[in-house]
């Protein structure tokens, strides 16, 4: 997802529930993967309770308003015009 400013600035980050978290750690423990399942990771990741776009959206929103969202999602810069 985007977390996009007024003043051009964007970030990125990925959201994940913990039941898609739980999933893909059985997921691993069945295939080998990632040590057999017990760790999960994501760079911009932010993981949340519950399911749904509303919920996420007011996390994100919380996350603006305390100026967390730098500590969790990453800068990718201002747009460039000739993308």
């Amino acid at each position: 997802m985007w977390v996009l400013f007024d003043s051009g600035a964007r970030w990125s980050g990925t959201i994940y529930t913990l039941d898609v978290v739980r999933r893909d750690m059985e997921r691993g423990r069945q295939t080998g993967e990632r040590l057999d399942g017990r760790y999960f990771y994501v760079w911009d990741g932010l993981i949340v309770r519950d399911p749904g776009i509303g919920g996420m959206v007011e996390v994100v929103d919380d996350l603006v308003r305390s100026g967390d969202y730098t500590a969790v999602f990453r800068d990718v810069g201002p747009e460039d015009p000739d993308e």
